[in-house]
């Protein structure tokens, strides 16, 4: 126990997206939450630490010193290190270490559970599935990887929920580090199954072995059935989505999620003309295909989109008949530039047309031991030389020249600086 008699956990990276929902189920929970984040120590006040201080979590440096002999637990994603002085403080005291996935999954055996998977689209459908439900009068939790914008408020990243906790819980499980299997859910929505972290065979494996965890309905997104028919195991009912739905957001993607969030809604309970009906209340998620304009002249949005699959997906909705699209992109790591450097080149070919500009920046690098290699230049290289007009970037540029039919995309995860770089041309266009 801590000084003030409740129990102390630690959360190690609590800026990011998966960390910082962790930390505001615990402080919600009553516990008291210490936590932090390299950002912080490089003197990088992320907006989200804003909000979690103001939910009572604890900012303290990343060098172990928040950690005490009774400390619960040290909380802590597959990023970190294992030299991490938080790591190595952990285990000189004997606290335990807990992947937030596993707390996670804890706080979900509470109520019933409605995960949502896939290689695409989980972030939108999770917080979209969520807003429905809770139109439709569930009173859902939710844990989702992006703040939904008709949650976020100054105090509130909205990408948490919480309803009565016996209540659904509808949380996005990860498949980048197969944590998804420590979750069983009653109902699962898998929207779509492509190599991305780890080559084919083994993504359908891991969603094989998913799926045999799921207790009633597997919604399966355009083409996920045929790769879990015959799952041994397998109790669930598998309901095959065929047809996109009208979305209101734009992108031919975001009807095919609405389609599959639909159907997860109604295996949760909801009357079908109800929850197709809440589908038009949803505003959508940040950073996927966010709006960082005035409204007037040129387009900017903001988007995570990270891999091939979803770099095509939102250069697509966002194209304007008339006008150049300009889409900048900063890969998230060494290694997923390098596995998906093909790809990624033909995404961008396939899309861009002419008088259409791809914009490289580097990668995305905030320390550690992450093997170099490949760079934002070699794919801007790359494009070049299959007849795209691409720059390879050294910095955000200060100031973009945009005429009023054109469209700026800012493309990439994890860096910090992408929204604001976005919010900033954004603002430049009033």
């Amino acid at each position: 126990m801590s000084s003030e008699g409740r129990k102390h956990v630690h959360v190690s990276g609590v800026g990011g997206v998966g960390m910082n929902a962790v930390a505001q189920l615990l402080a919600a929970d009553g516990v008291r939450v210490t936590g932090s984040d390299r950002f912080l120590d490089q003197g990088v006040r992320l907006p989200v630490l804003d909000a979690l201080e103001r939910v009572g979590v604890e900012l303290v440096p990343q060098d172990g010193s928040a950690l005490e002999a009774d400390t619960e637990a040290l909380v802590l994603s597959t990023a970190v290190e294992a030299d991490n002085p938080e790591r190595l403080r952990a285990a000189a005291l004997g606290v335990p270490e807990r992947h937030r996935s596993e707390v996670l999954a804890d706080f979900t055996r509470r109520g019933s559970l409605a995960a949502v998977a896939g290689t695409s689209g989980k972030t939108s459908c999770t917080g979209w599935l969520g807003r429905v439900l809770e139109v439709c009068g569930l009173d859902p939790n939710v844990v989702n990887g992006g703040g939904v914008l008709d949650w976020k408020t100054g105090s509130r990243p909205g990408n948490v929920r919480l309803g009565a906790p016996g209540n659904v819980w509808v949380v996005e499980v990860d498949e980048s580090d197969k944590s998804l299997l420590r979750f069983t859910p009653r109902v699962a929505l898998i929207n779509t199954i492509t190599a991305d972290h780890y080559g084919m065979e083994e993504t359908v494996e891991l969603f094989r072995a998913f799926a045999a965890k799921v207790g009633e309905t597997i919604v399966c997104g355009p083409g996920v059935r045929e790769y879990l028919e015959g799952v041994a195991g397998v109790s669930a009912r598998l309901v095959e989505v065929t047809e996109p739905m009208r979305s209101g957001l734009p992108g031919a993607h975001n009807g095919w999620n609405a389609a599959a969030v639909h159907a997860t809604a109604v295996a949760c309970g909801c009357d079908p003309v109800e929850a197709e009906w809440a589908l038009a209340a949803f505003g959508g998620v940040e950073r996927r295909l966010e709006r960082c304009d005035v409204g007037k002249g040129p387009r900017v949005y903001d988007d995570y989109a990270h891999n091939p699959e979803k770099i095509a997906a939102a250069m697509r909705a966002v194209r304007p008949e008339e006008g150049r699209l300009i889409a900048l992109w900063r890969p998230h790591g060494f290694a997923p530039l390098r596995q998906n450097f093909e790809d990624l080149v033909a995404a961008f070919v396939e899309v861009l047309r002419s008088g259409d500009e791809a914009w490289i920046l580097p990668v995305f690098y905030a320390g550690g031991t992450a093997p170099k290699g490949v760079e934002g230049a070699d794919l801007a290289e790359a494009l070049r030389e299959r007849g795209v007009s691409a720059r390879a970037l050294e910095a955000y540029p200060e100031t973009v020249s945009l005429s009023e039919k054109d469209v700026l995309l800012v493309m990439g995860a994890r860096d910090p600086g992408l929204p604001e770089f976005a919010r900033r041309v954004g603002r430049s266009t009033a």
